[in-house]
């Protein structure tokens, strides 16, 4: 299943736990995120391929959409107002568009680790590097299933076990060609403290 073959070729491919991969999405293809244990995030972050300036944009996109949570039919805008990705597809309706992928400085400062997990962020960091995206270009992630609540008065964040069971899923249609960063997120707290893999399609 997948994670032996070519990771942007059409089918079914695992991430495994803690680990992530980037791919092309062609212009038109649809990418499938799917939860095949249950409560395990996938951080995505989408960059236009022929211009990786042009990124996928939390702050944009939530602008824009004028709420926090977001579901099928809403669009993932780029840094420069253009739709990279739409959501078509959602069966669980609750994903995250607020915080960074975790990464070592993550387990360190707020987890206080010792000796701490490179994280997300380092998976897409070598995931990318193959595309030429260095890790100062790596934005905030569209993190899938993973579950933020937020207090409406004072604003404080909690990150609870994602709501996502076995076999949920996301799918997402391309609107332009992108490069794609996609992982099985490393962070105890965002994964119910278990970490399982995730699987994607390409159709």
């Amino acid at each position: 299943m997948g994670q032996h073959g070519q990771p942007g070729s059409v089918g079914r491919h695992e991430i495994p736990p803690r680990s992530g991969v980037a791919f092309t999405l062609d212009r038109g293809r649809r990418l499938t995120v799917i939860d095949p244990q249950g409560e395990q995030v996938a951080d995505l972050v989408a960059f236009r391929r022929d211009d990786i300036d042009e990124v996928i944009s939390s702050g944009r996109t939530l602008d824009y959409a004028g709420r926090l949570f977001l579901t099928a039919g809403d669009p993932l805008y780029s840094n420069r107002s253009t739709i990279l990705l739409r959501i078509v597809e959602d069966t669980v309706g609750r994903h995250d568009f607020l915080l960074t992928p975790c990464s070592a400085d993550t387990f360190r400062i707020l987890y206080d680790d010792p000796h701490p997990h490179r994280g997300c962020f380092g998976n897409l960091a070598e995931a990318l590097a193959a595309f030429g995206i260095g890790p100062d270009r790596i934005p905030v992630a569209f993190n899938v299933f993973m579950n933020v609540a937020v207090d409406g008065t004072t604003g404080v964040l909690r990150v609870d076990p994602p709501l996502s069971r076995a076999g949920d899923r996301v799918t997402f249609a391309a609107e332009t060609d992108l490069i794609i960063g996609l992982t099985a997120c490393s962070a105890p707290q965002s994964n119910n403290f278990a970490f399982k893999p995730i699987h994607y399609v390409i159709e």
